[in-house]
């Protein structure tokens, strides 16, 4: 389709991977209206922010973006400003108190009517949004969406407000557009969920008859199962990588370690969020699994993988996090030897059943310093599990150049700094390079061209 009068986009993305397969659909429609990407704000006719509602620091984020706005729209006059993502399970009246100068709130199931408030005609109406193709950011990793929602309602977590109930999307929806990715060259596949490993607990003929909003989630006899799409995805022709977030450690099946072990795109990494090594702050947060039952989870993963690498997500300072419970996670992450962390500080997210019931006494200074006792346990045990691969020679996929320098990532999703990519040696964005490891920190290796 041709150009609309040179008009132009800028699309802000905040959040988790979800949210940037979500902009990956939004970026299709909004080309495919006739509008041209470009990464000046100050420059677009139509500027989308895709929001995130996971943190306060998120949402803080998009509220300040209001004087910058009001001098945007002061440049010019014409600018429309949409509002879509986490953040619209707030409601369009709430928002438009906070953010008056934003044109439309757009919630992010309701995609299809972007090219409307465009002032465009529909260019696609599906009966899910998920079904509008993806125009992929990066030309080398796809973010695919296999399920959407969730069920857990882990109390300090507002994703199943903001993203609604869980519900699968068809399997041969999700082969179709992991085999376009592929054809279109691009080589690390991430397959996405608010609970990847529970997929299949609902089918598109489940919520026949009914709204999405007001169905219930069904299992369906037969269905199939995260494993069993693994090794559908496994069998495609080509060279890519399956890697897969995030994960639930009470559904984590022996069968889902056993096609991990023998799905060979898949490159040996997962991030388990663990959240606590306490069990009484675990059955708080509505976990549904102990400190134990991880431990013997990670050690099956071990056992069936050995050379796996492990990262996870910890929240320190939940409401009624005592010292002695902090220390339990300390103990934890010394027991496991995590290969990375993302380590949070609490934050209260309204509407959840946590800022309901309990109340947030631990101090933000305590917080922090959890934050970095756990970070100083990290580091140590990140160092450790990287000093056995000095100089192993193993691949990667270059996913970025900045400064003159080649990077990569590792099969345990490192960032590895590649040596020797002179013009003898010429790669591009998006290879698979092999290197030899010549020297490994906690968080970044170096690696020489072989």
């Amino acid at each position: 389709m041709p150009k609309t009068k040179n008009k132009k986009y800028y699309l802000k993305t905040f959040g988790c991977q979800s949210n940037m397969a979500d902009s990956d659909r939004i970026r299709w429609i909004a080309e495919s209206c006739g509008y041209a990407s470009t990464p000046k704000e100050n420059v677009a006719d139509l500027i989308i922010y895709n929001t995130c509602s996971v943190r306060q620091s998120a949402e803080d984020r998009i509220f300040g973006r209001n004087k910058i706005i009001k001098q945007l729209k002061t440049k010019n006059s014409k600018l429309k400003i949409i509002l879509t993502g986490c953040m619209m399970h707030y409601g369009e009246k709430t928002l438009k108190k906070r953010m008056p100068l934003v044109d439309f709130f757009l919630p992010i199931r309701e995609l299809q009517k972007l090219p409307k408030l465009m002032g465009k005609k529909a260019v696609v109406n599906p009966e899910e949004y998920l079904s509008i193709p993806p125009k992929h950011e990066f030309p080398f990793r796809a973010w695919v969406p296999i399920s959407y929602g969730c069920n857990n309602f882990c109390t300090f977590c507002i994703v199943p407000f903001a993203r609604g109930r869980e519900y699968s999307r068809p399997k041969n929806e999700i082969i179709r557009e992991v085999k376009d990715a592929i054809r279109t060259s691009h080589k690390e596949i991430w397959l996405l969920g608010q609970n990847v490993n529970s997929y299949g607990i609902t089918e598109k003929t489940a919520w026949e008859g009914k709204t999405r909003k007001n169905a219930l989630p069904v299992i369906q006899k037969g269905r199939v199962t995260f494993a069993e799409l693994m090794r559908e995805i496994n069998a495609i022709p080509g060279k890519f990588w399956i890697r897969f977030t995030s994960a639930h450690p009470k559904d984590f099946s022996d069968d889902l370690i056993s096609a991990m072990a023998t799905c060979e795109k898949f490159p040996k990494y997962i991030n388990l969020p663990v959240q606590s090594g306490d069990n009484d702050v675990l059955t708080r947060m509505n976990r549904n699994y102990t400190r134990e039952d991880f431990i013997k989870l990670i050690k099956k993963i071990r056992a069936a993988i050995p050379d796996i690498a492990i990262s996870t997500d910890t929240i320190v300072g939940f409401p009624g996090e005592t010292k002695k419970a902090f220390m339990n996670t300390a103990k934890l992450y010394r027991e496991i030897g995590f290969d990375m962390a993302f380590i949070a500080e609490y934050s209260m997210r309204s509407g959840t059943a946590a800022s309901i019931t309990f109340a947030d006494n631990v101090p933000h200074a305590e917080k922090e310093r959890r934050r970095k006792y756990l970070n100083e346990i990290l580091k140590k045990s990140a160092l450790e599990k990287s000093r056995p691969l000095l100089r192993q020679t193993m691949e990667l996929l270059v996913d970025e150049y900045k400064n003159g320098r080649f990077f990569g990532k590792s099969p345990q999703n490192k960032n590895v700094e590649i040596k020797g990519a002179d013009s003898n040696q010429k790669i591009n964005i998006g290879d698979f390079v092999k290197v030899e490891i010549t020297d490994v920190t906690a968080w970044k290796w170096e690696g020489q061209l072989v």
